[in-house]
């Protein structure tokens, strides 16, 4: 039976995805820093896990154990409200707990992972970005501290795309596209938002369609490719 972790899987998007990952076979390890009835509906292994704590990293990994894992799903995030993340108001608190969470924490917990991920015969590695994250891409200014915790990850999985190639790990970063979650409850107010379970289901479709020839690139859940 393939193995798979989900981060944020108490809700939303990493919700979404355990339940798509189990209803598929996958011996699933979903994982959260709160342990709600989300987590807890899911019919698989549970665990808590605070991405933004090396120490929760940590005992995760040993509880973990030493067995292969096919697929790591770096879903968990964190978004200040708007109002808190403009020029005039951002603070050096609100940067550092959006970069633990968004960036930080992905990294080290596919470090804490890779032994598990190179014991896979085809690893997939992916990690939840946004669009925002695209330099190229940003006409709209604000969000300071989300934005540049996703271009941050970005370049993280990029790197770490080029380092594990000769590997054989596919990475693949993902844009949701606008999705009714708690980390965005005011998205049903625009115009293609998705439910978290089609957001899934797409993401996963396009992270399923990737081999090496292509891994480290960033993908919109529609299937296309998007700038940095």
């Amino acid at each position: 039976m393939p193995t798979a972790v989900v981060t944020g899987a108490n809700s939303g998007i990493g919700h979404a995805f355990a339940q798509l990952l189990i209803r598929e076979g996958y011996d699933v390890t979903a994982v959260d820093l709160n342990v709600g009835d989300g987590l807890k509906s899911l019919q698989c292994n549970t665990a808590q896990l605070d991405v933004s704590s090396p120490d929760s990293i940590t005992a995760f990994s040993k509880s973990y154990g030493d067995g292969p894992l096919d697929v790591l799903l770096n879903i968990a995030g964190v978004m200040a409200p708007p109002a808190n993340d403009a020029l005039p108001t951002v603070s050096l608190d609100t940067l550092t707990k959006t970069f633990n969470v968004n960036t930080f924490g992905p990294l080290l917990l596919t470090q804490a992972l890779l032994p598990n991920l190179l014991k896979s015969k085809s690893p997939k590695l992916g990690v939840m970005s946004s669009r925002v994250g695209s330099m190229g891409d940003n006409s709209s200014g604000g969000s300071y501290a989300y934005r540049a915790s996703k271009a941050a990850v970005n370049s993280v999985f990029k790197n770490i795309a080029v380092e594990l190639k000769d590997k054989g790990v596919v990475v693949v970063i993902m844009h949701p596209g606008y999705v009714n979650t708690p980390l965005s409850p005011g998205s049903l107010d625009m115009t293609q938002t998705v439910m978290p379970e089609e957001a899934a289901t797409k993401l996963w479709g396009v992270l399923k369609s990737k081999g090496l020839e292509e891994t480290g690139r960033f993908w919109h859940r529609e299937g296309y490719e998007l700038e940095w």
